[in-house]
């Protein structure tokens, strides 16, 4: 018996290179080493507000990238996690196990609750949740972003807490990170992560960018004071537009230096522009089509749905029982 994975993205911002290289082109080539679920997190976007209308075509917009990037729907699961209740059913009760203390202690909760004029409680059990999304489908892989890390340490907490009050009941996951490409840095910053969420232009990279836009945002991709590329005494800018173009072109790093050594940066912005359009090109045109198609997006998210249901309820029923709490199957 294959064992499963699991991992999600959420639908709000824009999925970039740095999510298909990091997460999506991961997943696609391990899926058919596991029984596969990959979900689309919607109760975790709306930790913050989302716009209800601009919410639900994101489902659909990630949901069509998915199968565009390669998820095989006829092999793995594409869920939506708000259409599983029993994700939310496990996190309650995993949070009245959950020490506050730990949820405290995420950095992603000190560095998102700084930025925000009102705290919500839903900010903080964001990682209470995540953990259920995990131990709802006894998921033994768990493949996620380093900057996911200590979420999924506290989920191997909050199990092996759980087990030790109630017996054994929950897979402890593991995680696994992409080698190649997990790390792709902001093109105006390169000291931070690409990320869907930020501000401005000039950033990121989206999926679904037009040609133009890619070839743009790229040219203007900051840097350093140099004039063309030395692999000695290179810079976080050049360094990260190396990285996109090793990670979509998998050129070794013999390939890389033999090339690229005292390329002029300008000609390098013009190369790693033109490697990304024409990757992304087929990618886009199969989203297209794809999202052209009436109700075809939304039967791959029913079956999803129908096919990872009963390992979410039977995981479910167990914990209650485990707990004590009413199933309808036991005797009072």
């Amino acid at each position: 018996m294959r064992a499963r994975v699991l991992s999600g993205i959420q639908p709000s911002g824009n999925l970039h290179i740095g999510n298909y290289l990091g997460a999506l082109g991961n997943w696609v080539r391990i899926q058919y080493d596991y029984e596969s679920i990959f979900c689309i997190v919607d109760l975790h976007a709306v930790t913050v507000h989302q716009p209800p209308q601009e919410l639900q075509a994101k489902i659909r917009e990630i949901a069509g990238i998915f199968l565009a990037a390669g998820i095989d729907p006829k092999h793995s699961s594409i869920v939506v996690q708000s259409t599983i209740p029993a994700h939310s059913e496990l996190a309650w009760m995993l949070t009245c196990i959950t020490p506050v203390g730990w949820l405290y202690r995420m950095t992603q909760f000190k560095a998102k609750s700084e930025a925000q004029e009102t705290v919500l409680d839903g900010l903080l059990q964001y990682p209470v949740l995540m953990a259920a999304d995990i131990l709802l489908y006894q998921a033994a892989i768990v493949p996620v972003g380093d900057d996911q890390a200590q979420h999924l340490e506290l989920a191997r907490d909050i199990a092996q807490r759980f087990n030790s009050l109630y017996g054994d009941t929950f897979v402890m996951p593991k995680t696994e990170l992409p080698l190649v490409g997990a790390r792709i840095m902001g093109l105006d910053d390169p000291t931070l992560k690409m990320s869907k969420s930020a501000k401005g232009g000039g950033h990121a990279v989206a999926l679904l960018d037009p040609p133009e836009r890619i070839k743009k945002t790229i040219m203007r991709a900051t840097t350093d004071s140099g004039s063309g590329v030395d692999f000695e005494t290179m810079g976080p800018g050049v360094r990260n537009l190396l990285s996109i173009f090793q990670a979509f072109s998998e050129w070794s790093n013999e390939q890389m230096q033999a090339h690229f050594t005292g390329l002029r940066y300008g000609d390098l912005k013009k190369q790693v522009a033109e490697m990304v359009v024409s990757k992304l090109e087929p990618f886009q045109q199969r989203y297209r089509e794809i999202s052209a198609e009436p109700g075809f997006i939304e039967g791959i998210l029913r079956e999803g749905a129908s096919r990872v249901t009963p390992i979410a309820n039977a995981t479910v029923n167990l914990v209650k029982n485990r707990m004590g709490l009413y199933t309808g199957m036991n005797s009072l």
